[in-house]
């Protein structure tokens, strides 16, 4: 699966974005055709220590998942938007093997 990581205002170190892909990475476990991942980092302006925000947008046949979170570090809103999509995932896999 081929993953993009972009940090908007800011550098994300190569420790988080080691995490994010490990993280998205996982989703291969619950869904066979996943094309693509493309994830936004986020620090939303306003002064709430909850203002980490991730945005993942997986390309799969069909139509297009998204999941966004926000929490007061990365790498929470991260595992919280992926725990999102895998449930929208294993979802989209009962329909497809009930239909």
């Amino acid at each position: 699966m081929d993953v993009k990581i972009h940090s908007v205002h800011f550098d994300a170190d190569q420790k988080l974005i080691d995490f994010v892909e490990n993280k998205v990475n996982k989703l291969d476990q619950f869904y066979d055709n996943i094309i693509g991942a493309e994830v936004f980092l986020r620090v939303e302006k306003d002064q709430s220590p909850d203002n980490k925000l991730a945005e993942i947008k997986l390309q799969i046949p069909g139509s297009d998942l998204f999941a966004k979170k926000q929490t007061d570090t990365f790498e929470e809103s991260t595992d919280l938007a992926v725990n999102a999509l895998r449930k929208q995932l294993t979802k989209r896999k009962a329909k497809q093997r009930g239909a």
